[in-house]
């Protein structure tokens, strides 16, 4: 086991990293931009170290900056979590080349499985369905408009790098198809350099149910199961779940857990991953893309089997071998997350820039929380705008969607505008609860949502006002210091944190 390692990156993930290498009695390292000086996950970590700027560029995309780090802390390994480095595969080379262990796959499989086209020449291979398509590769304009045509449409083109929606066209008709090749084409060179692409068929009515898989380095690969992730925003998830409402066939499930672990297999995968697929409603499933790191939602699967995804990334980059059998492993009741942003579904979801003023967190059986956030965190648009992971486990599917829905309600952020009411909105309604949702389902249920009348956020103003209280009864009153009273202020008279705020 390693006795140091290095995070490579922020907020939530960060801590829930630092959490597993205290588990596992191994010296957790953080790095920090300037807006992040003051973070709860900061102050976690056993050693922290500051990066000049604050930018994602200048500070935790800074190969050079952490790699001067981890040599002056004397890290053995770097976890890279996800997003910013977690999928380059050039860093996970230079990791190597500097002494160093990348905690998830080989720069070699990364690169395979980062290319969409490559991804899915490997697929087919291994013998997985994918939807009927062209790579682009090589290819003119025109010549992809006529790939598109006998394909059908509505045709998707999409960026063979990269992930995220970017350089990716939905087209309706051939009359489009000239300008959306053009746009996505630039997107996708502007974001990854790479104007690549290639075009599948869109399906209109889909599901995206993905397959967690663990593979040591022992020859090992085992599945985890599923986690449904249809409910998405501009190609984005917002709530996750598992086991998938959408697969009622057992043998669906099965056939598409087979499925990953040959791709898995066949790439030579080692550590953590996802693969993920599309569903259709007659249950035919095709492959999208494999994820080559720890994805947001792996808290969804950690409830639902029992197993610590980030330890075993720890451990399996350590060369540990996986000790269970297939077998071993099943799904065990219901989880659901929901992920909260700093953003205002009000007003086209933009994100909420400012200060935390107060942060409750919910809790009680069966919540659990993911976040690096508290009250006095400042929300800056240098980084992504997730706050938290709220996470519930019940028995069944009802019982947890009862338990976020308290959850969410118990929660408060105020002094930035949150998407809790929109979360709530979704879990009450009809089509969710019964669990026909699609990558359509926020378009079609949701698009004349109206955020809660002023009257109904009371209750988050009464939260906030109780927590002044509680302060100022904690504090007896107040002190005095160098003269000055540190009375805590009467929360009716001084509302500028949470007055005017909507959640």
């Amino acid at each position: 086991m390693f006795n140091k390692i290095l995070i490579a990156n922020r907020g939530e993930i960060a801590r829930r990293i630092i959490l597993a290498c205290r588990e596992l009695g191994v010296t957790a390292v953080a790095i920090y931009s300037e807006p992040d000086a003051d973070a709860p996950w900061v102050r976690l970590a056993d050693e922290s170290y500051p990066l000049a700027g604050t930018s994602a560029t200048e500070t935790y995309l800074n190969q050079t900056a952490v790699f001067q780090i981890a040599r002056q802390c004397g890290a053995e390994a770097i976890h890279p979590g996800y997003g910013f480095l977690s999928e380059n595969a050039d860093f996970a080379d230079a990791c190597a080349e500097n002494g160093l262990a990348f905690i998830g796959p080989g720069g070699d499989a990364m690169r395979m499985l980062g290319s969409k086209a490559a991804a899915r020449a490997l697929a087919q291979k291994a013998g997985v369905p994918v939807v009927p398509g062209v790579d682009g590769a090589g290819k003119n304009d025109a010549e992809l408009e006529q790939a598109a045509t006998a394909i059908g449409y509505p045709a998707l083109i999409k960026a063979s790098a990269g992930g995220g929606g970017k350089g990716m066209r939905v087209v309706w008709s051939a009359d489009e198809f000239a300008g959306a090749v053009q746009q996505a084409r630039r997107e996708a060179k502007s974001s990854f350099g790479d104007d690549h692409v290639l075009i599948e068929k869109f399906f209109t009515e889909i599901h995206h149910v993905e397959i967690q898989v663990l593979a040591d380095g022992h020859g090992r690969v085992l599945h985890l199961f599923e986690r449904e992730c249809s409910i998405q925003r501009r190609h984005q998830k917002i709530i996750e779940e598992s086991p998938a409402p959408v697969i009622r066939d057992e043998k669906l499930r099965q056939k598409m857990a087979e499925a990953a672990v040959s791709l898995a297999k066949t790439a030579g995968y080692v550590n953590a991953g996802t693969v993920e697929f599309i569903v259709d409603d007659q249950g035919g499933f095709y492959f999208l893309e494999m994820n080559t790191r720890l994805q947001v939602e792996h808290p969804v699967t950690e409830l639902v089997t029992g197993l610590d995804l980030a330890a075993w990334q720890i451990r399996i980059a350590a060369g540990e071998a996986l000790p269970m059998a297939q077998a071993d492993i099943s799904q065990r009741g219901h989880a659901i997350e929901c992920r909260v942003y700093a953003e205002d579904p009000a007003n086209q979801f933009l994100p909420s820039i400012g200060t935390i003023s107060v942060y409750e967190r919910p809790s009680g059986p069966g919540v659990r929380v993911d976040d690096g956030i508290e009250a006095g965190t400042a929300v800056t648009p240098y980084y992504d705008p997730m706050l938290a992971k709220i996470i519930t486990w019940g028995r069944d599917r009802d019982e947890a969607i009862q338990k976020m829905a308290r959850a969410l309600r118990e929660t408060a952020v105020l002094g930035v505008t949150t998407n809790i009411p929109y979360l709530l909105a979704i879990l009450q309604e009809e089509t969710f609860q019964r669990g026909q949702t699609s990558t359509n389902y926020l378009a079609q249920q949701m698009a004349d949502w109206p955020p809660p009348a002023e009257a109904d956020d009371l209750d988050w103003l009464a939260a906030a006002a109780l927590e002044l209280l509680a302060g100022k009864k904690k504090r007896g009153g107040g002190t005095a210091v160098n003269g000055e009273s540190t009375a805590h202020p009467d929360p009716w008279q001084d509302t500028a944190s949470w007055r005017n705020v909507k959640m």
